[in-house]
């Protein structure tokens, strides 16, 4: 391979271009990320060799969406947009090879290609609606185009991924490759290229959007059905907006209007907020001052000193991931009381079907119930939920096997 840059590769495999992007963990369109595509694309097209070009990921994932952490910052290299622009226009085929997610901005590039093929196990989607925003790159103009109007209100308002086979069903993907990825996209550039099959340009196909052209009614009908849903969130309205842009308007004049929502949205507080939490999320996981590489604690066997509401709820978490779990009380009645309302608990999920018999009677019998605290000392892990009440977590805490020895 060729190094563009620490994150983008330009390779050949005869006629065949390849566009690889490594850029751990989720090849997010970072500023590396767009400055490689853009030079890699632009190397291949005016290579007079290639006939096609592929652009596939390696990791775990095609693009998982553009790098929100960016957002709000200064533009820096460029712009997605610019790289849409640059393979969209291409006189040669561009063929995108997903696996994984192909999410938000790596979505919108992959629109912009001439196919798209993936594994059977890819998932595509536009989420931005839930950090409170809509696809800034042409999402909102080139969805509706594949997959019709009313699907791509369904989509865009609930952020949903699209599994593959659907995807192939609704146009968002042209070929599904069974094996490998890499192997199976370059197949289908030669048969491309050898069919000297059209370069399709989403932007310019517009018989889906007829079909609601002068139908308001369509807009009116699914704002209502999912007034409950939306209220109170800027979000799904903008995307609704930015749908009708695309029936009632010329494609540029729409995009314009995309991304004049968009810029609203950005500046709003729900979006503000709506990011805070999904990075907050996913800090939850990680331990301030504590390296990625320390070595985790095998449990097998977890200790709840309890048996009350939050004892309980505990207690069946562990139950369901098959871990032997005692439950200790002082009182025989409330530990009793405890247990039957963990049988309760599942014995519901039973009569809904979420559990087989045979699944209930295995997390009961993962489960010990005592009144000695001294039966917690072979646990891996022991959790306490008392009363909130200091004597009471002193007297727990001061007892064996809690206490040093």
């Amino acid at each position: 391979m060729a190094a563009i840059n620490d994150v983008i590769d330009l390779s050949a495999q005869g006629d065949i271009a390849i566009v690889t992007v490594n850029s751990p963990p989720v090849n997010a369109l970072s500023a590396k990320v767009r400055e490689g595509l853009h030079k890699a694309f632009t190397g291949a097209i005016a290579d007079s060799a290639v006939a096609a070009i592929v652009l596939i990921c390696d990791g775990r994932t095609f693009i998982a969406g553009a790098d929100i952490s960016e957002f709000g910052k200064p533009s820096i290299g460029p712009s997605i947009r610019e790289i849409q622009d640059l393979v969209e226009s291409a006189p040669k085929p561009v063929i995108t090879a997903i696996h994984g997610t192909a999410l938000g901005g790596g979505l919108e590039i992959a629109l912009t290609t001439h196919y798209r093929v993936a594994t059977n196990t890819a998932k595509a989607g536009l989420p931005e609606v839930n950090i409170g925003f809509l696809p800034g790159a042409g999402g909102t103009q080139r969805l509706p185009r594949i997959v019709g109007v009313e699907t791509a209100l369904d989509l865009l308002t609930s952020g949903r991924h699209v599994p593959a086979q659907e995807a192939l069903r609704m146009g968002l993907f042209d070929h599904l490759v069974e094996t490998d990825l890499r192997e199976g996209a370059i197949t289908f550039a030669h048969l491309v290229v050898a069919e000297g099959k059209p370069l399709r340009r989403i932007r310019d196909s517009n018989e889906k959007l007829d079909a609601a052209r002068g139908h308001p009614e369509v807009f009116a009908k699914f704002r209502k059905a999912n007034a409950k849903r939306f209220r109170g969130f800027d979000a799904p309205e903008a995307n609704i907006q930015a749908i009708e842009a695309a029936v009632n308007e010329p494609f540029e004049a729409a995009m314009e209007i995309e991304r004049e929502l968009f810029r609203t949205l950005m500046a709003g507080t729900q979006s503000g907020a709506q990011r805070h939490v999904f990075f907050a999320e996913r800090q939850v996981s990680k331990i301030p001052d504590i390296a990625d590489d320390t070595p985790t604690r095998l449990i097998q066997k977890v200790g709840i000193v309890g048996a009350g509401t939050m004892g309980g709820g505990i207690v069946m978490n562990f139950l369901n991931v098959g871990l032997p779990v005692t439950i200790v009380e002082t009182d025989q009645a409330a530990l009793n009381d405890g247990v039957a309302t963990i049988r309760r608990n599942d014995e519901r999920s039973l009569s809904t079907g979420k559990l087989k018999q045979s699944d209930l009677d295995a997390r009961m019998e993962l489960l010990t119930s005592s009144l000695q605290i001294q039966d917690l000392a072979d646990c891996d892990l022991v959790i306490e939920a008392v009363f909130e009440l200091m004597d009471v977590k002193k007297t727990v805490f001061t007892q064996r096997p809690f206490r040093p020895t």
